[in-house]
């Protein structure tokens, strides 16, 4: 985004960077910097609270007025990663017990992305998949974890990544809709990798390839780099 930054206003257009690493934008000495001492992958600080986000970004375009930089200003408040509540977010009963739970689980959480995708109209899923051929994704990486090789069910080298991350979001964004009180930092991913099913069949196909010696670059990707 620093980079970025510097080639917007080279081509005219003035520009403000949210950034929770001061270290860096004062390096790149971006023109206006917000430094928001947030957890990462949360720019504007505290999910679903508008006012919040409201204030995050009114600080970030009064820096607007400054004719010239680098300017890097401070967000008062902070928020930390720890000690948040764990994330009260229910899994649906079993279904269809002819397909594996995590298929099932995955087709009976249809209504509620669906509800989702209503309120919010917007998605991220789509990378490579849509939300209804989710079922069908996490079936090809139940293939890998019964040992069929990753090429054979299906998949490329690109489209196994951008499976794994459709999958990710349409649970994610299914989370978002259904859970209880305020989302803390990483909460959707612990949820998804250590509560649901799918997130567990994700990452035994990851172990799996692993462990035969698959490159390195088709299944490090599926997970975060700290997950086994």
């Amino acid at each position: 985004m620093c980079t970025l930054a510097h080639i917007f206003e080279a081509a005219g257009l003035s520009t403000v960077v949210l950034t929770t690493m001061r270290d860096i934008a004062e390096r790149m000495k971006v023109p206006r910097a917000l430094y928001t001492d947030f957890p990462v992958g949360r720019p504007l600080g505290k999910p679903r609270d508008k006012t919040f986000q409201f204030e995050v970004l009114k600080a970030a375009f009064c820096l607007l007025e400054a004719p010239e930089g680098p300017i890097i200003n401070e967000f008062p408040e902070r928020i930390s990663s720890e000690y948040a509540e764990p994330l009260l977010c229910s899994l649906p009963p079993r279904v269809n017990t002819n397909v594996h739970p995590a298929v099932d689980e995955a087709q009976a959480f249809k209504a509620a992305y669906d509800r989702a995708l209503r309120k919010t109209k917007r998605t991220s899923v789509g990378m490579q998949i849509v939300a209804e051929e989710v079922p069908e994704g996490i079936e090809k990486f139940l293939k890998i974890v019964e040992g069929s090789d990753w090429s054979a069910v299906g998949f490329s080298a690109e489209s196994i990544y951008g499976t794994a991350k459709d999958i990710r979001s349409y649970y994610e964004e299914i989370c978002c809709e259904l859970a209880e009180g305020e989302i803390g930092a990483w909460a959707t991913e612990e949820w998804f990798y250590d509560s649901t099913a799918a997130g567990q069949v994700i990452l035994q196909a990851r172990r799996t390839m692993r462990d035969k010696d698959v490159a390195h670059s088709i299944w490090f990707g599926l997970a975060p780099a700290g997950r086994e």
